[in-house]
């Protein structure tokens, strides 16, 4: 199955971009499309002390701030709120952990489990991981989304969540214009 990704080159207005909702849990790429899981209130706190930010030893205490508003992948059927511009995750390539490194995750353009992940609602994107029938794309025609948060060319798997602005490339990349 190939990776989801979105590529540098893209076109995305910060009016476009929700920043109000954590990923529910686990790892998650740039590109998945997201439902709202658990939404946000505005008469309650929304963000909780709640998750540790390493071991935890008898008489001490040891957390970090979340979010409690959560997004989670979009399966086929559901209705997509939006992309995922950052990746989710919790250490690096050599597997050290982020939390201790915010240089490092803002290099790698990542949040860590309960931060706050900007989602596209609109734009134009570069993106590679198109399932189904990546090489019958022409430019016009729908992309949906389809399971586990990805896009796929087949009306059948989910929502209408944008345009393809060209064929893919040699490179798997297409020009995707999101529309939600």
């Amino acid at each position: 199955m190939a990776t989801t990704t979105i590529r540098p080159f893209r076109d995305v207005s910060e009016h476009e971009v929700i920043n109000l909702f954590a990923f529910q849990s686990g790892a998650a790429d740039r590109g998945q499309f997201v439902k709202i899981s658990s939404g946000f209130l505005n008469d309650r706190n929304n963000l909780s002390l709640d998750l540790p930010a390493g071991a935890e030893y008898g008489n001490t205490l040891s957390r970090r701030w979340s979010v409690r508003p959560r997004v989670n992948l979009c399966g086929s059927g559901d209705a997509p709120l939006g992309m995922l511009l950052y990746d989710v995750k919790e250490t690096d390539e050599n597997g050290e952990k982020l939390l201790y490194k915010p240089e490092k995750q803002a290099e790698l353009q990542c949040v860590l489990s309960g931060q706050a992940v900007p989602v596209a609602t609109r734009g134009i994107f570069l993106y590679s991981g198109v399932d189904g029938n990546p090489g019958a794309i022409a430019a016009g025609d729908t992309a949906y989304s389809s399971n586990f948060g990805k896009v796929t060319t087949q009306g059948a798997a989910g929502a209408a969540v944008g345009t393809f602005l060209g064929p893919i490339d040699s490179n798997n990349h297409v020009l995707l214009k999101l529309e939600l």
